[in-house]
Order: structure tokens, then sequence, then C-alpha cells
């Protein structure tokens, strides 16, 4: 994509962000964070879009005016889609922002439709699914009767879970990062149930937010990186599907991945009796074990992300196959 088009898609994503006036200070404060530190990878000056979206000193119109293509039109569109539901569902003021968008980008209602439904079918992925492929069915059996997993069942879920979130990423299509957050949301679920707590999306949106985990701003952090790495909107690969060339990214999926999945074990095996601050600092510290691990399970991630395809991906955030 052109510098234009670039800027254009992600003063666009911003626009989606800030969309909903009711999204929380806190939210809005990591997206103005994560602006400054994709700065640093870019030659796009992305604190002085930010601003200009904050104080609407640009305009939708205008932003969309600067997309020629049709392919850049249906991205942006796209992230966009992302952006707005990937805290699990769109508020009224976001839907009227996704017309609008829609309507100043000139898509055709069939590609919208498209985009929409299938942003859909990720964010509202059940939480409850079958216990993993690799556990027999009489071994699943008696953990559901004992409820608790051993420790190295648990260690075993995360670890597959951040391998599968860091395949993810390396896939050149926005909508195959909105896979992630369902996925990482899953994780939390079937760890908490298995000390016997039954969690509903309120509770783990909640769990998120309390450690730092805001997802409008994790989408947009990981289809930024991809943007500005030149790897989201490769021609001929089609929604879904494909393999990128590289990372473009320091591995965020596979690590953020990891870090929840142990810091929410902690928590739900401790009965949820750690403070705001002691989640948070767990969190920041098993993140960067994450990140450390990141090169070791490269190859791991690198040899799943060439088998998933659309119908698979979608198929996995539904339930409907092997699971993380």
């Amino acid at each position: 994509m052109h510098h234009q088009d670039i800027q254009a898609t992600l003063t666009i994503s911003l626009l989606a962000a800030y969309a909903d006036s009711h999204k929380h200070d806190r939210e809005r404060e990591q997206i103005r964070q994560i602006a400054e530190s994709l700065a640093s990878s870019s030659g796009i000056d992305l604190p002085a879009l930010y601003q200009d979206v904050l104080f609407k000193r640009t305009s939708l119109k205008n932003a969309a005016a600067s997309l020629e293509s049709e392919p850049a039109r249906q991205l942006a569109y796209e992230m966009a889609v992302c952006v707005c539901e990937a805290d699990g569902s769109t508020s009224a003021q976001e839907q009227a922002f996704l017309t609008e968008l829609r309507e100043a980008l000139g898509l055709a209602p069939g590609l919208a439709e498209q985009a929409l439904a299938q942003t859909d079918a990720l964010a509202q992925a059940p939480l409850d699914v079958a216990a993993d492929a690799d556990i027999d069915s009489d071994a699943a059996d008696s953990q559901r009767r004992a409820s608790t997993l051993s420790r190295e069942a648990i260690d075993g879920k995360i670890l597959r879970a951040a391998i599968t979130n860091g395949a993810i990423e390396l896939l050149p299509e926005s909508l195959s990062t909105m896979a992630i957050i369902p996925l990482q949301m899953r994780l939390v679920y079937q760890i908490g149930q298995s000390y016997g707590y039954q969690l509903d999306r309120g509770h783990i949106r909640d769990f998120l937010a309390t450690i730092g985990v805001g997802m409008t701003s994790q989408y947009l952090e990981q289809a930024g990186r991809k943007l500005l790495g030149g790897l989201l909107g490769k021609a001929g690969k089609g929604i879904l599907g494909g393999l990128g060339k590289q990372a473009v990214s320091s591995g965020m999926s596979f690590a953020a991945t990891y870090a929840l999945g142990h810091v929410a074990n902690q928590y739900y095996a401790g009965g949820r009796t750690l403070s705001t601050q002691m989640l948070k600092d767990a969190y920041a510290h098993v993140l960067q074990d994450g990140r450390r691990l990141h090169s070791q399970y490269l190859p791991d991630m690198q040899a799943q992300a060439r088998t998933l395809d659309a119908g698979k991906l979608l198929a996995m955030v539904r339930g409907q196959t092997g699971q993380p």
C-alpha cells in the first residue's frame, strides 16, 4: 500500500475507535499509547494523526476520499468493522459510523455485509466448547468430574493457545487478527471453569481490562503493526486466507496470550483474591517471559500458520475443530 493509503486507513481505524463516545478512559489512554509506540516503526506521524482525530481536525469523508483503489477501501472498511466489534458488540453510534463509512467509501453492499457477517461470527464465538482434541474422551470425562485440570494440562493449554494466536498473527488479513481476541477469551473461560467458576463475557472483559488488556486497543496494535509492516492487504489472498512472509511484530500475540493464560491461572487458582495491582504486575512480568519464549516457538507458529485457511480458522473460533 502507498503511504497515503496507510495514513488514511489508520485515520479511519482511529475514528472507528472513537465512534463510541462511551469508551472507557482507560481504553482511550491505551489507544494514545499505541499511536506513540507505532510511530517509531513508520514514516507516519501517528501522534499527530491521533491528535487530529481526537480534536476532530480530520473527517471520515476526507480520509475515505484519500483511498483510490477498491482493495484499499475494502481493507479500511474491514479494519474499521473489526475495531468496532473488538469488544464483542457494536453500539448504535458505531453502527451509524460504519454505515457512513460504507457510503463514503462507495463500497458495494455485498462486500460490506460479508465483512460484517464474518466479524460477527468471530466476535460472537462461543466460550463453552468441547474438550481439547488432543485429550481422549475418557481423560476429558475424568477431568470434568475432577473439575480442576492438572498444572501440566493447564500449562500445555496455555502454550498451545499462545502458539495458535502467534500463528494467526502471521496471516495477512485484517479479519484474521480479529480471531485472536475470542480465542484469548475462551482460554480465560476454560481456565476459570477448571477451578469451578462459570464465567460470562462480561466477567472476562472485566478481567482483561483489570490487567490492562483492552480489546479495541489490542486489535488496533496488532493490525496496525501488520499494516505498517506491509503485511496487511496482500493481493490475491482474500479474507482470512494465506500466510504472510514474516512476522511484523515482536510476537505480541504469542506473548500476550501466554501472559494472559498464566495470570488467569494464578487468579482463579487463588480464589480470585489477587488485587488489581498484583494482577497488573503479574501480567507485566509474565509478558516478558512470553517475549523471550517467542523465538523458541516461532517455527511451531510458522508451521501452524501454513495450515490455516478461511474455513479452518472460522471453525476453530466457533469450537468446531481442534482447540488451542
